[in-house]
Formats: structure tokens, sequence, C-alpha cells
């Protein structure tokens, strides 16, 4: 089972939390799991990128990014080289390392 660090944020997580994940999980299914807010406002259908996340350790291990993915990770607040989608995103073996932008864009909220 990998181990799934999520960095501290200022809103949602302000200390961090180190969690346990199985191979084939979703980031964003992990993170609810353990009473992280994570935003996901398409309720996980990859229809917007409110769940977007930067992966800053173990980005090759997890799922292939999909071109649907790929096109709405263009309109992310924050898109870096590593980001991908939470609700997209599955574990693969190895350990990552998650940050959660400190802001997203949602449409339904704005």
């Amino acid at each position: 089972m990998p181990n799934i660090i999520f960095y501290p944020q200022k809103f949602i997580l302000p200390k961090g939390l180190s969690v346990k994940g199985k191979t084939g999980e979703t980031i964003l299914d992990i993170a609810l799991s353990n009473k992280i807010k994570m935003e996901h406002a398409c309720e996980k259908s990859c229809a917007c990128c409110t769940c977007h996340c930067i992966i800053r350790k173990g980005f090759y291990s997890l799922s292939k990014c999909k071109e649907k993915e790929e096109d709405l990770l263009d309109k992310a607040w924050g898109l870096e080289k590593f980001s991908r989608l939470g609700c997209q995103a599955r574990l693969g073996t190895e350990d990552i390392e998650v940050e959660i932008p400190m802001y997203n864009v949602n449409y339904v909220s704005e």
C-alpha cells in the first residue's frame, strides 16, 4: 500500500496528513475518505477542475492522464507541469506527495 502525503494547506488541511492508499484508488477518494474537504464540484465526473492538485513526488507512478483531463487542466488555477485532477489520478504502487493548491476555479460557487 503506497503512502500518500498531503502537504499542509492553509484552508482545508493546516497540518498536512500522511495516509495509506490502495493501488487503483483516486487521489480524491483517498482525500475524502480521510476527511480532507477537497473540492469536487462535478462529483468526480471529470467535468471541472476543482479537484486540481500538484504531484510533488511519484507523478509517473499514477495512471496516465487522458485527453479529457488534459483539456480540463488547462483551465485550472496555478497549473504546473505535474498537475493532475484528483478524481482521475489513480494510485500506482509508489508513494506520492500531493499539494492541494490554495485556490481553484469553481464556477458553481462564483
